[in-house]
């Protein structure tokens, strides 16, 4: 699931389309309890709005996250994505572009309420000779500087609805800014771990949520290991010419082992969409950037023995390290 956290009320061109489409989204907001209330509520939007509240009130009671009026309205956008986010990485490297805000540091992504602007950014970077990948993006965090709503762009079933909230309100307890590593490492373990624990409450749910868990885990490994062949093949002695061959093999590589994989899904599509477009550099960022740090997360929870408001202290404290030394900590969190 991607993620992205938006610089508002910052002078210039961008960010007064951010601040237009921040406000656009804020004046749509509906308090779910009264949509609850009226007859004109349909069915389906009436179920999917009560889950809703129900994951609030977990993520709050169990996880430990903020207690605010975030998810507890909702907004119709008109639109099939909450914002769309540009990535952008060099033809012949997994380093990703970044673009810098005030406040907020530096981000691995650009982006946009509005699709025209992304593609439009995306066709200027590929004129550049950049490897790009345009992502829409169902849910964002504002940090708490607005208390965010539920958006009819969060697809996907109950629990990853579930996941969505948790994921978007850890965001709220740890930012460290121009790490976005970090930031969505740390968001992705709160979502795993707290949906875990959610679907004990859920037992209707859990199996479909194990198998797309599984077919996530599988897919991510996947990437991850394209991801580092990719890197050896930058870093080689070889000419760039050949290193570009390398990597439409290793494209051409990645494509049939997901073809393998996917063969074992029968009627279950999968990522089939995400392997319909270009592969390229761009493309294998967000699996990189949302999985990087989950491990060492996860090793910090173990140790401190699964105490959210204890683990949210050690995750502050890491935050409040420069990135070199943050990084560093964490490392030390993977060792055995």
């Amino acid at each position: 699931m991607l993620a992205a956290t938006v610089p508002l009320l910052l002078s210039g061109c961008y960010y007064g389309h951010l601040a237009h489409g921040q406000y656009e989204l804020v004046s749509k907001r509906t308090p779910i309890e009264k949509l609850l209330r009226d007859p004109a509520t349909s069915p389906a939007l009436r179920d999917r709005l009560t889950k809703a509240l129900e994951a609030r009130r977990f993520a709050s009671r169990e996880l430990k996250l903020p207690d605010n009026g975030s998810y507890t309205t909702y907004a119709d956008l008109g639109r099939p994505y909450a914002v769309w986010n540009v990535f952008a990485t060099p033809e012949l490297s997994l380093q990703p572009q970044e673009w810098c805000y005030p406040v907020f540091g530096c981000q691995s992504y650009r982006g946009y309420y509005e699709l025209e602007r992304g593609e439009a950014l995306a066709a200027q970077l590929r004129a550049e000779g950049m490897d790009v990948f345009v992502a829409g993006v169902g849910a964002y965090s504002t940090l708490g500087w607005f208390d965010d709503p539920i958006l009819n762009t969060m697809r996907g079933a109950d629990d990853e609805l579930a996941g969505t909230i948790f994921h978007e309100l850890a965001h709220q307890v740890e930012f460290a800014a121009g790490d976005t590593a970090f930031n969505e490492s740390f968001a992705t373990f709160v979502e795993q771990e707290g949906l875990r624990r959610y679907l004990k409450e859920q037992p209707e749910l859990t199996q479909a949520a194990e198998r797309r868990r599984q077919q996530r885990e599988t897919v991510a490994a996947l990437m991850m290991r394209s991801r580092a062949r990719l890197v050896e093949i930058y870093a080689s002695p070889v000419p760039d010419g050949e290193k570009r061959q390398r990597k439409l093999r290793e494209f051409e590589r990645l494509r049939q082992e997901y073809a393998e994989l996917r063969a074992g899904w029968g009627d279950d599509r999968g990522y089939d969409g995400w392997f319909k477009g270009e592969l390229n550099n761009a493309r294998l960022l967000p699996f990189g950037l949302y999985n990087r740090w989950v491990p060492a997360f996860a090793a910090l929870f173990r140790k401190q023995q699964g105490d959210w408001v204890a683990f949210y202290r050690e995750v502050g404290e890491l935050g409040n390290l420069d990135k070199a030394e943050r990084e560093k900590r964490l490392e030390q969190l993977l060792l055995p």
